[in-house]
């Protein structure tokens, strides 16, 4: 499927993967998810959607030097730039959708539940500055 035109669509559009990849492929027991491949994976789409939701608002990308790998400070530099208040809720999201998610594939569910939360909070902050 071809990339979206609008920035913040194309990051729900990863939120919503997110939900769905656990949803259909994650299994639930009680509190928990059963796979944790599935959860892993919905975390790094969540997350990458935060990252192009900020993409889109911010100039971290047309700041980096040719070849240079972007760190988590750029992003958080370049939030602070637009709004010193956001920059605990995009440390959250970074540390429970990249961390706790994406790398720990943490199975309870109320912890998916919420930093998918933290993630849709950043878009939704994004989406007031985008402008196509």
């Amino acid at each position: 499927m071809a990339e979206l035109k609008n920035r913040i669509k194309e990051a729900e559009r990863y939120l919503d993967n997110a939900r769905k990849v656990l949803t259909e492929n994650a299994g639930k027991q009680g509190e928990y998810y059963t796979d944790p491949k599935y959860v892993k994976a919905a975390g790094n789409y969540a997350w990458n959607g935060v990252l192009v939701a900020l993409d889109a608002v911010t100039d971290v990308q047309k700041t980096r030097k040719k070849g240079q790998r972007l760190d988590i400070k750029d992003y958080q530099n370049a939030v602070a730039k637009k709004d010193k208040k956001m920059n605990i809720p995009f440390l959250t999201a970074y540390e429970s959708l990249h961390k706790t998610l994406g790398y720990d594939g943490n199975l309870r569910y109320t912890i998916v539940q919420d930093a998918l939360k933290q993630g849709k909070t950043i878009v939704d902050w994004a989406s007031k500055y985008y402008e196509e």
